[in-house]
């Protein structure tokens, strides 16, 4: 028999002092982003700071393909939902960028100017926006608090309209928080503000999917336990509750490099994004 009990929160979700080397992110990750946002930028491809309502931070880049857009995708980043902006990621949506759709990379108002609620109802304000101007199916994906901002776009309660969730054939969930009521626990719950009520009504792990939900909960093998674990219980959960579910375990990445793969069209990451 195997007896776990977790004696310090803070540590069970810090990613960076845990990962040899981890002080090189995000700061690694600048100058691609920089430099996929300027070639496409020249060719005519880029829409940056696209406005999708009044706040600051309200604003998405979208990257378009040389064709037509097959259809959309969505990456929400990370950063524990009171850190980072879109502008770091930008060279992640190459990926599907060169398989043929147009890529959205929204940013949103942070903790603790307000709450994840209200991240949640952002994000989906942002999908809208971007799903307004880019017909055909639609891909979700998010890295850590941006794969339970995807995650939450297919529960049963999700912000998007009906009309709108059932365009949507894929989500990929990167290293996502899918129970938030361990963080109640962490430092820094004292920026989130989360109470069990808001957790609870947060948590995908703890709400319904929608109907004809499917995703993918992809995860670093390398990485934090509770990222291994969080990873594994909402693809465990929804499989019982009627979603098509599947569980990635990437050997030989940790939680800032299992994103890499978004970047090369060929990688099974990016395939299984692209799935249905």
């Amino acid at each position: 028999m195997i007896s776990r009990r977790i004696a310090d929160w803070d540590d069970a979700y810090a990613n960076g002092p845990n990962i040899p080397g981890g002080d090189r992110w995000p700061a690694a990750w600048m100058e691609p982003a920089r430099a996929y946002r300027e070639e496409l930028e020249a060719a005519g491809r880029a829409r940056l700071g696209v406005a999708y309502g009044p706040g600051e931070r309200n604003a998405y880049d979208l990257f378009l393909p040389e064709v037509e857009p097959t259809g959309l995708v969505v990456f929400v980043h990370g950063g524990y939902w009171m850190r980072l902006e879109r502008a770091l990621w930008s060279h992640l949506a190459r990926g599907a960028v060169d398989s043929g759709f147009a890529v959205a990379m929204p940013s949103y108002t942070l903790c603790p100017q307000v709450r994840i609620r209200d991240i949640t109802a952002e994000v989906g304000q942002a999908i809208e926006h971007a799903a307004a101007g880019v017909g055909g199916p639609m891909f979700l994906a998010g890295h850590s608090a941006g794969g339970h901002l995807a995650s939450r776009m297919v529960c049963e309660n999700s912000p998007l309209p009906a009309a709108l969730r059932e365009r949507i054939r894929n989500v990929v969930s990167i290293s996502g928080v899918h129970d938030l009521r361990p963080l109640m626990r962490t430092a820094m719950n004292e920026t989130l503000r989360l109470d069990a009520a808001e957790a609870a009504a947060e948590s995908p792990a703890l709400l319904a999917p929608a109907p004809g939900t499917r995703i993918c909960c992809w995860v670093g093998a390398g990485e934090r336990a509770e990222f291994i674990r969080q990873n594994a219980l909402l693809a465990n959960v929804w499989t019982g509750l009627g979603a098509e579910t599947c569980c990635v375990e990437e050997p030989d990445r940790h939680h800032f490099n299992v994103i890499d793969g978004l970047a090369d069209a060929s990688h099974v990451l990016t395939r299984t994004l692209l799935t249905g």
